[in-house]
């Protein structure tokens, strides 16, 4: 064993020969390291891990690069990890450019390409399972990069970051790059604590520095100026023109949408003057755009938080003949998009919207989002960086992690749907979004422009621009792929050791801290609160608690009321028969309808039929419609041929519910009496003669003495919620896995064996679900265990497992999802089934619930793995191209998983042939051969 002295030396000399290589590398880029790179490096360099933490733009993957510059020049080996699949083949990319195709290699899931060379990038779930599997390839490792570790609070897949984090072997260094977040610090206190030493190496710089603007019609205006005192405020000049537009309108006058104003004389032709109106609207996209060329701002990212915002915005300025590139420039990019999709079959190209898409491109612009084929956005994102297209319609997907900055970031709106409502852009969504502007290298500023709508304060705006960091939250949570893997590899008791050092369980920690001041701080506010309230006539504490005794009595009575009402009200929708037609006398379905389905709701759903309205819209309603039971007015035959999917079916009978049923004024709802529970009503009644005869019931100060026992009520209420929040919080994560591990046992995924490492063992079922790690890992294993789909052909497998990974984008109502044969239609109905026990057992172990399979991608993959052409497979699909291919390729990892998984031969050589009808075509054009 080596001395201090000696280890001293080592180290020394290991620092004077590595700092040859940081020399080396430093000599290889365009331009200097920034100090936070260097000091980053050097960390590296020394042996010890790093978090990074920065702007987007500032540069900090080449600490990464290092890295991967380190494993390659000293004979080790360095896996560079990214969120998404596009990341990690730009990644590639780059990294092939700096150290030759030998050394650098791609894992994405779908894609293994050079899978040992000493650089591999992949998608951070590719190392999970890696770890998870004890993969030789992790032999020799010497650095991991984690590109992007915010994401680790991403919901749905931020556990995979910490996974990876606690699981890498101690001889790993790990570089984790993150954008600037507000608790720096506590994350890499954490890394500190699960990765041994570590440093933290933060900035705020940013090397292009960014200029916020406003722009009013096609105006464009600095969001900040200074005041008579030279203070930063929010510019009066553009204050003064939105006061202008707010103003009553006089002799019919805009305003003028002349030459921008700003620095660097932007702005060298005026732009076309507003049509004269009273009612202010922002400038047409188009004239947006070519506000921008003359202002010298391109190449712009217009972030629209709309897949169909981005394809409008397109289509608008092919309307309006926009060209933002040269003829020749045109030329060359139409020859290098033929080139790129040249392995796309040509039947399929009008299908995925080509021909508008290149037109688009050989005129300097295009969309970007989730929906477009794959190799579309790589299209863009390749021609983009390049320089060779100008503008760029996006959505917000396009700020997660993907290279591509531009001299312009233009946002439409503040104001976003996130899934379930419009919600307003955070403050660290704003950042992420704005960080694009300014590329390092080319740009001496970025520019971050709003577009002014009514609504848009630009005090809200400036606000937005200041708070540029955000905090860290960890999404963690074990699953059950995870549980039967650690039970496996280290036990169920070292399981729970292992869980308990996550980040969540480190943050949940941290907060008990904090938690426990506030409940001592409120102990000594109640101590005061209960000397306030005391009365010189009696027990005033007595007193208060018969009051409170009444008042939660009449409110819960209220509530059981409120509930029996809303009861009848279910009970009155699940009686409701095809052609029953009912009127709703208010809200969102007031008028009347005709009801088409019928639907009796579940465990946690009330009714809701499926009613056509007198509009012709198919509507459903719920309880929550109408919070009174609805009586049916008459009845009405629905025709054989009514089709609900159909517009022609439900107008033709709209006409018929309108022409047959009087247009009466709503009747008023017949008032459902609800009995009162006598036993409560004579609890109220002897307490209230109880208070009346209490000694502090004639005290002059009574009321006086009642608001202090209501703050005293109100303060313990709170208190005893911070004391069940610091017992749901200590050993959190642990608690949780403990659970799942009942769970498993009473599923028998484990067994228990008091001879193995915590008194469990896997079963010969628990070793398949280590092979499974989609979302519903459970659902798959007990589909195969139980034999859901077992004697299904090829197409039939890849319909019925589609419903593991589809999720339908809207909560649109519809008939039931068309199935391709009988044979679908039963092993979804069994999937269903076993999904529903799954779901309970859930509920019961109080355990997150598993979201419902979803059939409607049955009928699309039948076909598509059936080998039929991509226009027959979308036709009448609400899917676009891009939404199906990426569906596809989460079919073909389940379908891996599966095969690799089942015992059953029969089931492996359908999910194998499967993988071959699915991965053809579009769904395998970029695939790295």
């Amino acid at each position: 064993m080596s001395s201090p002295a000696e280890k001293f030396a080592q180290a020394a000399r290991r620092r004077k020969f590595d700092s040859s290589h940081l020399g080396h590398f430093v000599e290889t880029l365009p331009y200097p390291l920034d100090d936070f790179q260097s000091e980053a490096a050097r960390t590296v360099q020394d042996g010890r891990s790093v978090l990074v933490a920065a702007p987007t733009g500032a540069g900090k993957s080449v600490v990464g690069e290092f890295a991967c510059y380190l494993a390659v020049h000293t004979g080790r080996k360095a896996f560079y990890t990214t969120p998404i699949k596009a990341l990690s083949n730009q990644k590639y990319a780059d990294l092939v450019e700096m150290l030759g195709t030998e050394n650098v290699g791609l894992l994405t899931g779908d894609t293994s390409h050079n899978s040992e060379a000493p650089v591999v990038v992949m998608t951070t779930e590719v190392l999970r399972n890696m770890l998870y599997a004890g993969s030789s390839t992790l032999g020799g490792l010497g650095f991991v990069v984690m590109d992007e570790v915010h994401y680790l609070a991403d919901r749905f897949r931020g556990a995979v970051w910490e996974e990876v984090m606690i699981h890498l072997p101690e001889s790993v260094q790990v570089i984790a790059l993150s954008a600037t977040v507000s608790n720096a610090e506590e994350f890499g206190d954490w890394m500190q604590q699960v990765r041994g030493d570590t440093d933290v190496v933060i900035t705020e710089h940013r090397p292009v520095p960014l200029y916020q603007h406003m722009m009013v019609g096609a105006r464009l205006y600095d969001l900040l100026g200074e005041d008579e005192r030279g203070d930063r405020v929010v510019n009066p000049d553009l204050l003064s023109r939105i006061a202008s537009l707010t103003a009553p309108a006089r002799g019919g006058h805009r305003f003028d949408a002349g030459a921008p104003s700003g620095r660097r004389g932007r702005g060298r032709r005026p732009a076309p003057r507003q049509p004269q109106g009273e009612t202010f609207r922002p400038a047409p996209r188009a004239e947006v755009i070519a506000a921008l060329d003359r202002a010298g701002l391109l190449p712009a990212i217009t972030f629209i938080f709309s897949r169909a915002g981005c394809e409008g915005a397109v289509a608008q300025l092919l309307g309006y003949g926009m060209q933002l590139v040269t003829d020749d420039e045109s030329a060359t990019i139409r020859a290098y998009v033929a080139e790129r999709v040249a392995h796309i079959p040509v039947e399929d190209l009008a299908v995925i919207g080509y021909h508008d898409f290149v037109e688009g491109l050989a005129r300097g612009f295009a969309a970007h989002h989730a929906g477009m084929l794959p190799t579309f956005r790589e299209i863009v994102e390749e021609l983009f960086v390049t320089g060779q297209i100008k503008a760029v319609f996006a959505t917000e997907t396009l700020a997660l992690g993907i290279n591509m900055p531009a001299r312009s970031v233009v946002l439409e709106r503040l104001v976003k749907y996130n899934g379930e409502a419009h919600v307003d852009v955070t403050p660290a969504e704003f950042t992420q979004l704005t960080g694009r502007a300014g590329r390092r290298g080319i740009d001496v500023e970025g520019h971050a422009i709003v577009l002014y709508n009514r609504g848009v304060e630009p005090e809200a705006v400036a606000g937005l621009a200041s708070r540029r960091t955000y905090p860290l939250r960890s999404s963690f949570r074990p699953t059950f792929n995870m549980a039967v893997n650690l039970v496996h590899t280290v036990g169920r008791e070292r399981a729970r050791e292992v869980l308990e050092s996550s980040f969540a369980q480190f943050q949940a920690d941290r907060s008990v801290v904090g938690l426990s001041r506030q409940i001592a701080k409120n102990n000594e506010g109640l101590e005061g609160y209960a000397e306030a309230m005391q009365c010189h006539l009696g027990d005033f504490a007595e007193y208060a608690g018969i009051r409170r005794r009444i008042s939660d009595l009449e409110k819960n009575a209220q509530k059981r009321r409120a509930a029996a009402l809303r009861a009848a009200a279910d009970r009155s929708l699940a009686d409701l028969s095809p052609g029953d037609v009912v009127r709703v006398p208010s809200g969102r379905r007031e008028g009347l309808a005709i009801v088409v389905r019928t639907n009796r709701g579940g465990k946690r759903e009330g009714p809701s039929p499926s009613v056509v309205t007198e509009d012709a819209q198919l509507r459903q309603i719920r309880s929550s419609d109408i919070h009174a039971p609805l009586e049916v007015l008459t009845h009405l035959a629905i025709p054989k041929t009514f089709t609900a999917r159909s517009s022609k079916s439900r107008r033709d009978l709209a006409a018929t519910l309108r022409a047959k049923v009087p247009h009466d004024p709503p009747k008023p709802l017949r008032r459902t009496e609800i009995e009162p529970d006598k036993a409560v009503t004579a609890e109220i009644e002897e307490l209230r003669r109880r208070l009346a005869a209490h000694p502090c019931h004639a005290c002059e100060y009574r009321e006086e003495h009642a608001r202090w026992a209501q703050r005293w009520w109100t303060l313990r209420r709170e208190t005893d919620a911070l004391v069940t929040k610091v017992e749901n919080r200590t050993n959190t994560v642990a608690k949780q896995f403990d659970r799942i591990c009942d769970l498993l046992l009473e599923f028998d995924y484990l067994a228990a064996d008091p001879s193995a490492a915590g008194g469990v063992k896997l079963t010969n079922d628990g070793a398949m679900l280590m092979r499974l790690y989609s979302d519903k890992d459970l659902l798959t294993a007990e589909c195969l265990r139980s034999g859901a789909w077992k004697g299904l052909d090829a197409p039939s497998l890849a319909a019925a497992v589609s419903a593991l990974v589809h999720e339908s984008r809207r909560d649109v109502v519809g008939e039931t999802p068309r199935m391709p044969n009988r044979d679908v239609a039963d092993a979804l109905e069994r999937t269903h089934e076993l999904w529903s026990v799954i779901d309970d057992a859930l509920v019961m172990h109080r355990l997150p619930e598993m979201a419902a399979p979803d059939a409607g991608l049955a009928w699309a993959a039948h076909r598509w793995a059936s080998g039929q052409g991509l226009e027959t497979v979308l036709r009448d699909e609400d899917l676009t191209a891009g939404d199906f291919v990426r569906r596809c390729r989460q079919l073909v990892d389940v379908l891996d998983q599966i095969a690799a998984a089942t015992d059953d031969d029969g089931i492996r050589r359908a999910a194998r042939k499967a993988i071959k009808g699915v991965q053809r075509g579009v769904v395998a054009a970029d695939r790295i051969d």
